[in-house]
């Protein structure tokens, strides 16, 4: 519990969350649900409505899209501590029955689709299910598709994502707060192909992302990056970076949000010498998945935006995070301009106590245009949509 309380947050109630999921996972999924989540505290721009899509997804972290036709398929979903995959199958916006897929896996949290296969993400391993679609209720035994990361479980969580030019981009997080490793092996974003082989590393300096995608017009890859924790409450900032080209350094560990030395390591290596952020999300506010906006169910001012969730800080004086935001920019990462899209989970009382009951991790697009969001505190999934 120690480990999971640091990197993309815990926060102080990581030890009531652990007694609840231990009773999840030791019941079926079925009865794991979360009586009455008060979704209508949520607040989202005029025009749109928020709905819990199932909450019977125990721990939901990494959200992938199966094969949909006519409005029906499965979202794939992972987790982290809970160990499991699932599969929801989904019926014209609508929840239906929930699979878990596998079980005992080793945080589990990206999934990925490609070719009737789901690839699995764990620590160590690339796992893949094939040919699940069709056998939800009777799911194959995951192959491995690769060993060959690291096997530190600090940042050892992995999202993956398929990109444009058809290979699997698989992140390795730093195993630390802040330290000084192989960068050819740590820190970074690398890819390999759907059979394993071929890795390369694509960026350097890269802490810990748990979220990136591709623009839609120039095709470029995007990632949240987690900032180091114990340098106070304001500083440094999680990050938006943009790769231009393969193998650029985004200067961890030695620098921070693009213009902050690191106390320990940043001696010599000015921030000059390192790329930096598009755009500074926050102190804290632990940055996970990210989606470009595609779709045309919003309004065309949402086509391309980019929706962040943040999964919310967890050692900060006062907690930050804890909502979905909205980005704009270019496609060349310029005028960018960030406001909040989805707020509530995170509740200041009467008294100013802070209470959460709800921590965003991923967010995916629907083939209709309306956008799903995870949450693991809730072990749910809400669907955003407009109506106008």
């Amino acid at each position: 519990m120690k480990r999971w309380l640091q990197g993309d947050g815990g926060a102080g109630f990581g030890r009531r969350l652990a007694l609840g999921l231990g009773l999840c996972l030791a019941l079926s999924v079925g009865l794991c649900a979360r009586a009455g989540l008060p979704v209508e505290r949520l607040r989202v721009p005029a025009g749109f409505r928020i709905e819990v899509l199932t909450d019977q997804v125990p721990n939901a972290r990494g959200m992938a899209l199966g094969d949909f036709s006519d409005g029906r398929g499965v979202v794939y979903v992972g987790s982290r501590e809970a160990g499991q995959v699932y599969g929801v199958e989904i019926d014209a916006g609508r929840a239906g029955r929930v699979h878990v897929l596998a079980r005992g896996l080793t945080q589990p949290v990206g999934v990925a689709w490609r070719d009737g296969s789901l690839y699995v993400s764990e620590v160590s391993r690339i796992l893949a299910l094939d040919g699940v679609a069709a056998r939800l209720a009777r799911p194959p035994a995951p192959r491995v598709v690769t060993g060959r990361f690291p096997g530190e479980h600090h940042h050892g969580w992995k999202f993956i994502a398929f990109g444009p030019d058809g290979w699997l981009y698989v992140p390795v997080g730093a195993p630390c707060n802040v330290c000084e490793k192989d960068e050819g092996r740590y820190a970074n974003i690398q890819r390999i192909r759907p059979d394993g082989s071929g890795a390369e590393v694509v960026a350097r300096g890269v802490r810990n992302t748990v979220g990136f995608d591709w623009h839609p017009q120039d095709g470029r890859l995007w990632f949240t990056d987690n900032g180091r924790d114990m340098l106070g409450d304001d500083v440094p900032s999680d990050e938006l970076n943009r790769l231009s080209r393969p193998g650029e350094h985004f200067g961890f560990p030695y620098c921070h949000q693009g213009d902050l030395p690191d106390p320990e390591f940043g001696k010599g290596r000015p921030c000059t010498d390192f790329t930096p952020p598009v755009l500074k999300l926050g102190a804290h506010v632990a940055a996970l998945g990210m989606r470009f906006y595609r779709g045309t169910m919003f309004p065309a001012a949402y086509r391309h935006t980019l929706l962040i969730a943040e999964h919310g800080s967890w050692n900060r004086s006062r907690k930050s995070g804890y909502r979905v935001v909205r980005v704009d920019s270019d496609g060349a990462g310029r005028n960018v301009r960030q406001e909040v899209f989805v707020e509530g989970w995170l509740e200041v009382g009467a008294d100013g106590r802070e209470r959460v009951w709800g921590r965003p991790a991923d967010v995916l697009e629907l083939p209709d245009g309306s956008v799903l969001i995870s949450d693991d505190l809730a072990g749910a999934i809400y669907r955003v949509s407009y109506g106008g």
